[in-house]
């Protein structure tokens, strides 16, 4: 899977997407056919996906984190399972945030393993057996839908309100992992993120298969006191331009602003740009939680940033304060259910 995605995808289609179209029909009918025929594991407690249409990120973190807070105000031990995306390990592993780098298991487990225990696994049936093991009573799965190897209770598809589905074509030729109808097909309902209208016609289309869907927006938990304030702020995210948004939000100026790759490590170089030029021009730095966690734990001009850095929270605010209960609640009747016929047919 394509994990950076380049600046034609967010926009009409143009002649690099048609010209890749070829490639992107062969891409979608594999993922389709791998879709519709994958053998799909049971374990004995629900499973909730927290997925999206496209590469990039849509919010998926942020929602995943609104699901476990729910569900430990249940009285649920949920547990995060993650392939580690951007970590160099490869084999199933507990994430400690006390003790682990981002470098080693990836930054999004890292911000996830501060809510509840995280288990990251390029073989997400191992890392689910594993998080059974350890206890937990619901698995959120931080992304996988379209290669999902486990049985799923409950498949959230989260969809950003601004860039929506992009081009509207597949890898390579924009951003869609899997044509859309069969994607549709295993989803159980759609988040849709912010409040743009570019998701709108995918929205349509879901109601259409009578696929419920829930609305939210990404709140910063604090910050109120950055307003008026000069601030440098960077990101290295899928879509640094949301961040930025959201500092511009809260009321701070963003005299100077740099962006990088999702999950990119900063290198030497571009941390002395960012600590020289804040430093010149008297700047408050701020950044995301992800990049942050990026640099905890280093030495160095990576310890240097980490200390000048004020990180801006966010957390999901949906719309209906009672959809994760709803979620849940589908997703353990599910689970019920599952387990019921397959004790019938076993």
């Amino acid at each position: 899977m394509v994990s950076e995605a380049p600046p034609f995808w967010w926009t009409k289609a143009d002649w690099r997407a048609w010209t890749l179209y070829p490639i992107s029909f062969l891409y979608g009918r594999i993922a389709g056919y791998r879709m519709a025929n994958a053998r799909r594991a049971s374990v004995p407690v629900p499973v909730i996906c927290i997925g999206n249409f496209t590469v990039g990120g849509a919010g998926k973190t942020p929602t995943a984190l609104a699901i476990a807070r729910a569900a430990k105000a249940k009285g649920l031990e949920p547990g995060f399972l993650s392939r580690g995306y951007g970590g160099s390990l490869d084999v199933t592993t507990v994430v400690d945030p006390a003790h682990h780098r981002a470098v080693a298991v990836g930054d999004e487990p890292l911000l996830l393993a501060r809510e509840a225990i995280t288990v990251i696994s390029r073989r997400r049936v191992e890392g689910a057996e594993r998080l059974v093991k350890e206890g937990v009573d619901l698995i959120i799965m931080d992304d996988g839908f379209q290669s999902a190897r486990l049985a799923l209770d409950y498949a959230l598809l989260v969809i950003d309100a601004t860039r929506g589905l992009g081009n509207g074509h597949i890898v390579p030729g924009g951003p869609i992992r899997a044509p859309i109808r069969q994607q549709l097909r295993y989803a159980t309902a759609l988040l849709k993120v912010g409040e743009g209208t570019a998701a709108d016609s995918i929205v349509r289309i879901a109601a259409r298969a009578a696929k419920p869907y829930f609305t939210a927006v990404v709140k910063v938990s604090d910050g109120a006191d950055l307003k008026g304030r000069k601030v440098l702020a960077f990101a290295g995210i899928a879509d640094p331009a949301k961040f930025f948004r959201t500092v511009d939000g809260i009321g701070a100026e963003i005299v100077a602003r740099r962006s990088f790759g999702d999950h990119e490590h900063l290198t030497d170089d571009e941390i002395d740009d960012i600590l020289v030029t804040a430093e010149r021009d008297d700047l408050q730095i701020v950044t995301t939680s992800k990049d942050f966690v990026r640099l905890a734990g280093h030495h160095g001009m990576a310890e240097e940033l980490a200390a000048r850095c004020r990180v801006i929270e966010v957390e999901m605010a949906f719309d209906d304060p009672n959809a994760p209960d709803l979620i849940i609640q589908r997703a353990l009747d599910a689970c019920r259910e599952r387990r019921l016929r397959e004790k019938n047919t076993g």
